[in-house]
């Protein structure tokens, strides 16, 4: 039988400080030679986009793949755990909290291993909708941070997310007027948009910043300009492999001859600690996350242990045996 997870038991099963030590677990296994995974696949259709992530993690014996379509007005996910010892499908999970706790786990690991903690976390914060929310709570779990600065386009938006985020996580979160303003009065920036066009000047970064950009991955988005780029002593991803198609931030400076691949490190060295990542408090540093499968793989199998282990979810079969 394989168990049946809504969106709603997810949120209730997953919580932020259980995603991140997952997530980085499951990094370690990356670095461990554990894990094999596929970047992610689109097929771009006149009216929508259906998108494919595949990876099985060989250390927790589970492989899946994670399926969402978009389509005006929304982008629905589905996830798929099997079992790598027979195959069997284990789970079927509506994915959208899913992908938002991952993805923000993995800007919480990539903080608290590059942030310069030298000094008291400021965060600035680009972007205002789904996917900022847990950007925030996770860089708050994971660090002690003393404010969070928040800029969007929409000012009604910006406040109704400072003071919804501020009450939820008991932090000062405020709204700003200006990205510049943002920018100089953070040594942590975050952005998550799906803005085309960068949202910063690279020239307003303070020596010491580091930078999670969230955002941008497809091609056609760009959310950090060539300038930041090139300013940015250390750049890590979460997937070379992934990066090198679809890392819009990171492309046109490669094409410019202002980055080449051989200097980004991915977040798997750095958590395991083959590469020392930060090595001088003056260093600004760039974690480019895409969001892979294995981040998938990884909440996916501890919400569907968690789920076993409280009788949370509805069996289902899938399949009859063949007739003899």
């Amino acid at each position: 039988m394989t168990l049946f997870l809504s969106e709603k038991q997810v949120s209730e099963l997953l919580t932020m400080s259980e995603a991140l030590q997952v997530v980085e677990e499951a990094f370690r296994h990356v670095a461990a030679g554990e894990v094999i995974q596929h970047p992610r696949r689109r097929i771009i259709m006149p009216r929508g986009i259906y998108h494919m992530m595949a990876a099985a993690d060989l250390k927790s014996a589970t492989f899946g793949i994670k399926l969402y379509t978009s389509f005006p007005p929304r982008t629905r996910f589905l996830f798929l755990l099997y079992s790598s010892q027979n195959g069997d499908l284990l789970a079927v999970m509506e994915a959208d909290k899913l992908g938002q706790v991952r993805t923000g786990a993995a800007s919480g690991i990539a903080t608290k291993l590059l942030a310069n903690r030298a000094d008291p976390l400021c965060v600035g914060l680009f972007g205002s909708g789904w996917q900022a929310e847990t950007q925030i709570e996770a860089v708050c779990t994971a660090c002690t941070v003393k404010q969070v600065l928040v800029y969007s386009r929409s000012p009604e938006r910006r406040e109704a997310f400072c003071n919804k985020m501020g009450t939820l996580l008991q932090q000062d979160i405020s709204p700003m007027e200006s990205p510049e303003e943002v920018v100089r009065n953070s040594n942590v920036i975050i952005t998550v948009t799906n803005s085309r066009s960068p949202v910063f000047q690279g020239e307003w970064l303070q020596p010491g910043t580091h930078i999670n950009a969230v955002g941008s991955n497809m091609l056609i988005r760009q959310e950090l300009d060539i300038e930041t780029i090139r300013r940015s002593d250390l750049i890590v991803v979460d997937s070379l492999e992934q990066a090198r198609l679809e890392a819009g931030d990171l492309l046109p400076a490669f094409e410019r001859g202002y980055f080449r691949w051989e200097q980004a490190m991915e977040l798997a060295q750095i958590v395991h600690g083959k590469h020392p990542g930060r090595t001088k408090p003056e260093q600004i540093t760039l974690f480019k996350s895409l969001g892979i499968a294995l981040e998938d793989v990884a909440v996916a199998t501890h919400v569907y242990k968690k789920a076993l282990h409280q009788g949370i979810g509805e069996e289902r079969s899938f399949w009859t045996e063949p007739l003899s």
